[in-house]
């Protein structure tokens, strides 16, 4: 494992050096690597390490989730609140539909594996969009009108409305039948989701105030230890509540964070911040080089023509669903089209996701798969591209 652990850091690192030098997304040099290394094509890769990678995936993610968490300010979220609410669903309902109206002409698949097919495709990817919304909050671009924190909002619930409906989906497939009850676990994962974060971010506080007022002096790396155990025990709540009540882990984790952020001092949190984002340094390593272990390059090419089509049309519906959700709010063009890129990027979710509908049997599972696999092999550069090269263009620099 430890082998392992050094291709994907010394390798994942130059890859990302090398990209950078030739002005290409970081994010193309480290799937690169990972589907290189990975068990399809050179099979460098410790099995153990394989066989944990969806846990180190979920711990990077949970990394910049925090960082994310202590960028946001709570009177900027209420400022975005009707805008973001609907960009939580809109954008990936009108993706779902056009795969589902135009998905049976392309794949001979029918109306219900499309919808699946659409489900598994629709979530944004957190791990591509959200470190470039607080590296936007933190040089103050397109702050005035709050885009970075409306975009980190409605990003952290768009894959939760997507794996809810994913699910739906999959049981009916599979013989089962609709039931409300499914698909109000979404609205409910998102409240239970945002109370318990609330509740623990305060209650840390309070802790960490207690100890301060006792001269018990806790540093920097101690709370970054506490706030990631408790980030960690939240994610764990999520499976063991599955049974009982629909809960966000990772959504309690951003509400966490933001909650200490509000409670506690400037300067504290702007510590924690800044520790969270030198761990994400590293993470995002370990996050992109194992997303690309997990795709099986002969999927993507296999996918064809019929995909590449299928991919961009969904991503127009996408981008129509964003400038709907931005009507009659002070969102310029401009920012509306910049919203549109950061709902590009799928990566995080369809590795998860992907390749489920194939585990269970299903007649779709391939072509889903092969799908899936594209998408994440062109959206997740394409969207940082994007989003790289349009942010001081189409973003005002606040003051």
């Amino acid at each position: 494992m430890l082998a392992s652990l050094a291709l994907i850091f010394l390798l994942g690192l130059a890859a990302a050096l090398l990209c950078q030098r030739f002005k290409l997304p970081s994010i193309v040099g480290l799937l690169a690597v990972g589907i290189v290394l990975g068990p399809h094509l050179l099979n460098w890769l410790d099995p153990s390490i394989l066989a944990i990678s969806a846990d180190l995936r979920k711990i990077a993610l949970i990394i910049i989730l925090l960082k994310a968490g202590f960028s946001l300010n709570l009177q900027d979220l209420k400022k975005v609140g009707r805008p973001a609410l609907l960009m939580a669903f809109l954008p990936s309902t009108l993706e779902i539909l056009a795969f589902t109206f135009i998905g049976p002409y392309l794949f001979k698949i029918d109306y219900l594996e499309a919808a699946l097919m659409g489900s598994v495709l629709a979530a944004v990817s957190p791990a591509v969009t959200v470190p470039k919304m607080v590296k936007l909050i933190e040089t103050k671009y397109g702050t005035a009108q709050s885009i970075p924190q409306l975009i980190l909002a409605s990003a952290s619930c768009d894959g939760i409305f997507a794996v809810v409906i994913f699910s739906t989906l999959l049981s009916i497939a599979q013989g089962g039948s609709l039931h409300i009850v499914d698909l109000a676990k979404m609205p409910v994962s998102v409240i239970t989701g945002i109370l318990a974060g609330a509740i623990l971010g305060y209650l840390l506080n309070i802790g960490f105030e207690a100890a301060y007022q006792k001269h018990h002096h806790m540093r920097g790396s101690l709370k970054v230890i506490v706030v990631l155990g408790m980030s960690f025990a939240l994610v764990s709540l999520e499976n063991c509540l599955q049974q009982y009540v629909a809960f966000s882990g990772l959504l309690a984790i951003v509400s966490m964070a933001c909650i200490l952020k509000q409670q506690g001092s400037s300067k504290v949190t702007g510590r924690l911040a800044e520790k969270f984002g030198k761990l994400w340094f590293a993470a995002e390593l370990i996050l992109f080089v194992l997303v690309g272990a997990a795709v099986d390059i002969n999927y993507a090419l296999a996918a064809g023509f019929s995909a590449l089509a299928m991919i961009a049309i969904a991503l127009i519906f996408r981008a129509i669903g964003v400038y709907c959700c931005l009507m009659a709010t002070d969102i310029n063009l401009k920012e509306r089209l910049f919203c549109a890129f950061a709902y590009i990027p799928k990566a995080t979710i369809q590795a998860a996701i992907g390749s489920v509908p194939l585990a269970v049997g299903l007649p779709c599972g391939q072509i889903i798969l092969s799908v899936a696999v594209l998408a994440i092999l062109l959206t997740s550069p394409l969207g940082e591209l994007c989003l790289e090269l349009s942010y001081k263009k189409l973003l005002q620099k606040e003051d």
